[in-house]
C-alpha cells in the first residue's frame, strides 16, 4: 500500500440521501420519451402508461412498431430530430421510411399528452397510424377500450384515457399486443388525453409550442442557435427512464441499449457536463448514477450494461471529480458533493495502488477475475493488453499496438502521459472539493500525490521532440506514437510555459501531425495507422477535443483554443445540418462521420463538439469564469 492510502480512510459527516431522492424522483415524472425502444413511443411516470406510435403500409405489408435515430441497415427507418425541450413540453422529428414521410410532434400541457402527425409524403394507399396503448415495465394497471371511443389505462390512483381525432379505420394485422387504434394519414392526425380535442386545437398548441421553443433558442443563443440544439437534442432524446433502478439517466445512444440499458464511465461524466448549463437535475442524475455504478474494489467500471454485464477488471479515464466540481460551481449544492465524495476518492486512491508500475508512473492496465456473465465484452481482453486498451477507454489505439502486458502488475508496460495528466487533474480537482467539505487532511494528501506524479510526469517529457510522450518501461525509450493523449499535461499546472509552447507550435499546430481542416485526429497523420480511419485509429473524438480545449484554457492559450472551438463547431455542424445526427466519431480527412458503420449516428458526447465552441463564445460557462465566480 501506497502514500495514497491514507486518502480513503478519512470521513465526512454522513449524507441524507432524500436530496438525490428528490431530484430522481422529480425527473421520473409526466409524459416524455422515457422508452429506450422507439422515440415514438410516449411514456407517462410513475404509472408507466405507454402511447406506442406504429405505422402500418400497404405497399409490402409492413409495420413500423418501434423507431429509433441513426439505424443503419436497408429498408430501416431513418428518424431526423428536430427542436425538443428536455422535459417532453415539447418534441419534434421526421420520420422517413419506405416512401412515408411524417412529422411527429408532441406537447404536454397541464400534465396532457398532444400528439400530431403530419404525412409529408406517403404510398398509393396511405399508410395508417397504429396508436396502441399499454402499460410498460410491470406496473400495476390495466388497458382497456371505453365506450366513447377512447382507450383507457386504469391506474389504483387515476385513470387516463386517449382519444384520437381522424378517420378511424379497422386494421387487424398489425403487431399490437394491446388495445389500439388505426388512423388513416391520407391527413394529419391527432391524439390527446385527457379530454377530447379537435384537430385545430393540437395544431394551434403544437405550432405555440414550436415557435416558443425556437424564439427562446434563438434570444438565449443568437447565432449559435443550432449549434446548442445539436448538443440538446441529442442529449434529450438519449435520456431514458431506466425501470430496474427507477431513475432517469442518459445511455449513449439507444441503439446501444440493447440490454436494457449500457452505461459507460467517462461517457457518462460527460454527459453530465453537458447538462450543466440548462439541466441540473438531469447533469445530477448523470454523475450520481455512473459515481454509484463502482465495483468493490472502489473504482468506477468502464461499463455497466443492465447491471449484469460489468467490467470489473479495469476502469476508465478519471475525468469525474472535474465535473462535479463544476457542477458544484455552478449551482452551490453542497448535498451533491457529499453524495458523490467518497466514492470519487476511492476511485482517485485505486490508481497508484493499482496502475502505478515505477515511482510517481501511471499505466492502463487490466485486472484478473472471474467473469460473471458470458459475455464478449465482459470476458474479452481481461488481464491483457486489449483489457488495458479498454480501459484507456481508446479501445483499439495504435498507441498500444504490440505494447506487452506485465501480469505481475497487472498493467501495460507504457507509461501513459494521458493517464497521467487526468489523474493529476482528478488530484487537484477533488483536492478543491475535499477543501469545500472541510477534509483538511485528505485535501493536503491529494495535493502531495498531484505533486509526486506531477514530478513523475516530467520523466515522460522529450526534449529533443518538445512533446510529452509514453514511455515504454520495459526497454526505456519513448513511444513514437502520438495522440491528442499527448497534451494532456496541458491539464494540469506541471508544465513550463516553454513546454507549452513547443507542444502547440511543433506538434498540435503542425499539420503533418495534429492540426488541418478537420482536427484533433486521435492518432496523429504521419503515424502508419492513420490511414486506417476506423475507431481511434485516426477518427477525431469529441472527447479528445474537450480535454485539449480545456488543457489550452487551462494554460492560458486562449487563441489557439478558440481555433480549436472553432473547427469543433464546424465538424459537428457540418452533419447535424445535412442528417441531424451527432456522431460517435468522424472522419479525419473529411469530417463525415457517415462514412462508417462502425460511428454510431445520435451518440451524445458527440454533443461534446458544440459545448467547446458554446463556452469559447460566452454561451457556456468556462471553468475559467466558474472558478472566479467562486471565489
Amino acid at each position: 500500500m501506497n502514500r495514497m492510502s491514507d486518502i480513503h480512510k478519512s470521513q465526512v459527516r454522513p449524507v441524507s440521501p432524500s436530496e438525490y431522492d428528490r431530484v430522481q424522483e422529480n425527473l421520473s415524472s409526466g409524459w416524455n420519451t422515457w422508452y429506450t425502444r422507439s422515440v415514438l413511443t410516449h411514456v407517462l411516470l410513475p404509472e408507466c402508461a405507454a402511447v406506442k406510435l406504429g405505422i402500418k403500409e400497404y405497399r409490402e405489408g409492413g409495420f413500423l412498431a418501434e423507431a429509433l435515430i441513426g439505424r443503419q441497415g436497408k429498408d430501416q427507418e431513418v428518424v431526423r430530430p428536430g427542436l425538443r425541450s428536455y422535459d417532453g413540453a415539447y418534441t419534434e422529428l421526421t420520420l422517413q421510411w419506405r416512401d412515408i414521410e411524417l412529422r411527429v410532434e408532441s406537447a404536454v400541457e397541464n400534465g396532457e399528452l398532444f400528439l400530431l402527425v403530419t404525412p409529408l409524403r406517403n404510398q398509393l394507399k396511405p399508410a395508417v397510424l397504429i396508436a396502441e396503448c399499454g402499460i410498460l415495465w410491470n406496473g400495476k394497471g390495466y388497458v382497456q377500450h371505453a365506450n366513447d371511443g377512447s382507450i383507457e389505462a386504469v391506474f389504483p390512483d387515476r385513470n387516463v384515457r386517449l382519444y384520437p381525432t381522424g378517420s378511424v379505420v379497422e386494421e387487424y394485422h398489425v403487431s399490437a399486443s394491446g388495445p389500439y387504434m388505426a388512423l388513416s394519414l391520407h391527413e394529419s392526425v391527432g391524439l390527446s388525453t385527457g379530454k377530447p380535442c379537435e384537430l385545430a386545437t393540437i395544431q394551434e398548441l403544437i405550432d405555440q409550442r414550436r415557435r416558443g421553443i425556437a424564439e427562446a433558442r434563438r434570444s438565449a443563443f443568437g447565432d449559435e442557435a443550432d449549434l446548442y440544439a445539436s448538443m440538446q437534442a441529442c442529449m434529450a432524446w438519449d435520456t431514458i427512464y431506466e425501470p430496474k433502478f427507477q431513475r432517469v439517466v442518459t445511455p449513449v445512444s439507444r441503439i446501444w441499449n440493447d440490454q436494457g440499458y449500457k452505461l459507460f464511465c467517462w461517457d457518462t461524466y460527460f454527459a453530465a457536463y453537458m447538462c450543466m448549463e440548462d439541466n441540473r437535475p438531469l447533469a445530477y442524475a448523470n454523475a450520481v448514477e455512473i459515481t454509484r455504478a463502482a465495483v468493490a474494489d472502489g473504482f468506477v467500471p468502464n461499463f455497466n450494461w443492465s447491471g449484469t454485464v460489468i467490467s470489473r477488471d479495469r476502469s476508465q479515464p478519471p475525468v469525474g471529480s472535474f465535473i462535479v466540481l463544476q457542477l458544484y460551481r455552478k449551482y452551490g449544492d453542497r448535498w451533491f458533493l457529499e453524495e458523490v465524495y467518497e466514492q470519487l476518492c476511492a476511485w482517485n486512491a485505486w490508481w497508484p495502488d493499482n496502475r502505478q508500475i515505477e515511482e510517481g508512473l501511471l499505466a492502463w492496465g487490466s485486472d484478473p477475475m472471474t467473469p460473471a456473465a458470458d459475455n464478449f465484452w465482459e470476458t474479452a481482453g481481461v488481464h491483457d493488453t486489449f483489457g488495458a486498451a479498454l480501459e484507456s477507454g481508446l479501445d483499439n489505439s495504435p498507441m498500444y499496438d504490440e505494447i506487452p502486458f506485465d501480469e505481475s502488475q497487472n498493467a501495460l508496460k507504457l507509461a501513459d502521459a494521458g493517464l497521467m495528466g487526468l489523474y493529476i487533474w482528478d488530484c487537484l480537482a477533488l483536492a478543491e472539493i475535499a477543501d469545500i467539505l472541510d477534509d483538511r487532511k485528505r485535501a493536503e494528501a491529494l495535493r502531495r500525490s498531484a505533486d509526486r506524479f506531477g514530478s513523475g510526469m516530467q520523466r515522460l517529457w522529450d526534449e529533443k521532440t518538445g512533446i510529452f510522450r509514453n514511455l515504454r518501461t520495459d526497454t526505456g525509450a519513448f513511444s513514437e506514437r502520438l495522440s491528442p493523449t499527448n497534451f494532456y499535461p496541458l491539464l494540469t499546472p506541471y508544465v513550463s510555459d516553454k513546454q507549452v509552447r513547443r507542444m502547440i507550435d511543433e506538434h498540435l499546430l503542425n499539420p503533418a501531425e495534429f492540426w488541418g481542416d478537420w482536427v484533433l485526429p486521435s492518432i496523429s497523420r504521419n503515424d502508419p495507422a492513420y490511414p486506417d480511419q476506423e475507431y481511434w485509429r485516426g477518427r477525431i473524438w469529441a472527447p479528445m477535443n474537450l480535454l485539449v480545449y480545456l488543457g489550452l484554457r487551462s494554460q492560458g492559450e486562449t487563441e489557439t483554443a478558440r481555433l480549436l472551438a472553432d473547427k469543433s463547431a464546424e465538424l459537428i455542424l457540418k452533419e447535424w445540418a445535412a442528417h441531424g445526427h451527432v456522431h460517435e466519431n468522424y472522419n479525419g480527412n473529411t469530417g463525415e462521420g457517415c462514412d462508417v458503420i462502425t460511428s454510431d449516428r445520435y451518440y451524445h458526447w458527440g454533443g461534446l463538439l458544440a459545448l467547446i465552441a458554446l463556452m469559447d463564445r460566452g454561451y457556456a460557462v468556462s471553468p475559467q469564469e466558474l472558478k472566479k465566480e467562486s471565489l
